[in-house]
């Protein structure tokens, strides 16, 4: 199971990358196998202001619908539009092509808060 380092995690299988003020999320390789074969995904809170762990869209598999959550505070400046038509680039590559929004953060503090690489590598084999 690929779980990079210099990423962060929620227990909602969520990662974050921060890059300055902003930061792109997706969902974990964990996550995505969990799923299966992932057919849709919406958003549709661009430009919302969002609090940790409030719904920003779902994901939907072949089988299943899963909301996805924000990792931390902030708003929603870009949803992935070629997830679109590719969906499925989540699958293939959850931590690059397949990240799903980009947010600016409200305040960069939480992501301390959040699992680091080892935490959740505890968390998804337990």
């Amino acid at each position: 199971m690929n779980i990079p380092a210099g990423l962060k995690y929620t227990k909602d299988h969520e990662w974050i990358r921060v890059e300055g003020n902003e930061a792109f999320i997706g969902i974990t390789d964990f996550a995505q196998k969990e799923l299966g074969d992932i057919v849709f995904i919406e958003v549709d809170t661009v430009d919302e202001e969002l609090e940790a762990e409030e719904t920003f869209g779902t994901i939907e598999a072949v089988k299943t619908v899963s909301d996805l959550f924000m990792p931390v505070s902030g708003t929603v400046l870009e949803f992935n539009e070629s997830l679109e038509d590719a969906p499925e680039t989540v699958n293939k590559d959850p931590y690059g092509e397949g990240w799903i929004v980009k947010i600016k953060l409200a305040d960069p503090a939480q992501v301390d808060g959040l699992l680091d690489t080892d935490a959740y590598k505890a968390l998804v084999q337990a």
